[in-house]
């Protein structure tokens, strides 16, 4: 699948949507090697065991953007301030 936004289309999206979260913008510039784990999510970081003690994945929030032909986009933010992954809802059937 090709992506249907770009991180830095993400980026302004948070920058106007909730520009006080420097920390989402942040984390964001630094989301390297993600792939896609169905046609609705792109995952960074492994999911296995997740809030399990000793996981990647500690789920702290969700940040949830609105773009205007893509809907509602769910960033999973994690306690180590890491994107684990991006939830395109429009893509989900």
């Amino acid at each position: 699948m090709t992506d249907p936004i770009t991180i830095a289309e993400l980026i302004e999206l948070v920058r106007e949507q909730d520009p006080e979260r420097q920390d989402v913008i942040f984390a964001l510039t630094n989301a390297i090697g993600g792939h896609w784990e169905s046609k609705a999510f792109y995952k960074f970081v492994s999911t296995k065991n997740a809030n399990k003690k000793g996981a990647d994945w500690q789920f702290d929030e969700n940040i949830v953007l609105e773009h205007k032909t893509l809907g509602t986009i769910v960033l999973d933010f994690l306690k180590d301030k890491r994107i684990g992954g991006i939830e395109f809802l429009k893509f989900i059937s």
